[in-house]
């Protein structure tokens, strides 16, 4: 088993290189480059769009690779469609409100299917059972609160996410240490639990993390180096591996939260500030915490770190505590979001003086 993981995470790495390296060279020929002088960039265009490599490895890899099942038909389905429609935005650079519309219909359909939330956790013990509600048609079971909650769930990781793509490698390597969490969870499942189905859907999601992180080491490399773009292509297909992974690993979506937690929070954050200043949640400005990071003059590579490691130790002490502890850190989540630059900033001046 580890010899395999080991295996299939060298072969995912080099095919992501070439990958890469070949539709780099397409994209180049093709003139499908960005335009830097728009985002007062000093830099030659590179290629964008480039996040539909994801999907390209994925599949290959998987097809070969992972064990034929429903999951995994289903997952190729609907991150083929989500990356055609989302390389299609980047081209026509579509409204935020139908952009939207889009991501709800994307949501709709995945939970009239089979990846749907069927329940939360309750933080004073037990669960929440979503299947309360439903309407028949045509004998087909509808459940109306577990819809609503998945479609929610997906637009909310979508937007998320894609807000992260602000400053380049940030999304890339978020989506790393996700996954790399996930790894490890049902890693630990994997050895330790005796239910059979629980193993194989342990194994299986073991093998895809793999995949997923092999993938995204070299395109961080490049994307933190600013050779590519991902753009909507790549943050959509990677909200969607998150939000969906989160449901077929049997309710992880309070890890999820937890390890991406900065940006759950910066996101309902920003959208507060946003009707609170009168203005279109889902447009574009420079309120993210990480601009609010870049403000204080740090670089680039300075940010990254900053927020990678608060986001890994936000995961490590949430492996310590119950639930009551957890909402406890979650608290201090937002302190940390929506104070840290304020509070770097004063600390900063006053170690000028």
């Amino acid at each position: 088993m580890i010899v395999d993981l080991i295996f299939l995470f060298f072969i995912s790495v080099l095919t992501s290189f070439l990958v890469i390296w070949i539709t780099k060279k397409i994209f180049l020929f093709f003139h499908i480059l960005d335009n830097p002088w728009k985002y007062e960039k000093k830099r030659a265009p590179i290629p964008y769009s480039m996040g539909v490599i994801f999907f390209i490895c994925f599949f290959i890899l998987s097809y070969f690779f992972l064990e034929s099942n429903y999951k995994l038909y289903l997952l190729w389905i609907f991150w083929g469609i989500i990356t055609i429609i989302s390389f299609i935005d980047d081209r026509l650079n579509i409204s935020p409100q139908i952009r939207l519309l889009m991501q709800i219909i994307i949501g709709g359909i995945i939970g009239l299917t089979a990846i749907k939330v069927w329940y939360i956790s309750n933080i004073f013990g037990g669960i929440i059972d979503l299947n309360a509600f439903f309407i028949e048609i045509f004998q087909y079971k509808i459940y109306l609160i577990s819809l609503l909650f998945t479609i929610g769930w997906y637009v909310f990781i979508f937007n998320a996410l894609n807000w992260t793509d602000g400053i380049q490698g940030n999304t890339s390597g978020l989506s790393i240490i996700s996954f790399f969490v996930l790894f490890l969870l049902w890693g630990k499942l994997y050895f330790t639990d005796e239910y059979t189905g629980g193993i194989e859907n342990a194994k299986f999601i073991l093998y895809l993390t793999t995949i997923l992180i092999a993938i995204l080491i070299p395109f961080f490399y490049f994307d933190v180096r600013e050779k590519i773009l991902m753009w909507d292509s790549g943050t959509m297909f990677l909200g969607f591996m998150l939000a969906s992974l989160a449901i077929i690993s049997w309710g992880k979506i309070a890890t999820v939260l937890v390890v991406f937690g900065i940006y759950a929070i910066d996101a309902i954050y920003v959208i507060i500030t946003r009707l609170k200043n009168k203005k279109n949640p889902l447009s574009w400005d420079f309120t993210h915490l990480h601009h609010r990071l870049l403000d204080l003059w740090w670089s680039k590579n300075q940010v990254l770190i900053f927020l990678f490691s608060f986001s890994f130790l936000f995961w490590v002490t949430s492996l310590f505590l119950e639930k009551t502890g957890k909402v406890i850190l979650f608290v201090f989540m937002i302190f940390f979001v929506i104070f840290s630059p304020k509070i770097l900033s004063k600390f900063l001046k006053y170690e000028k003086k």
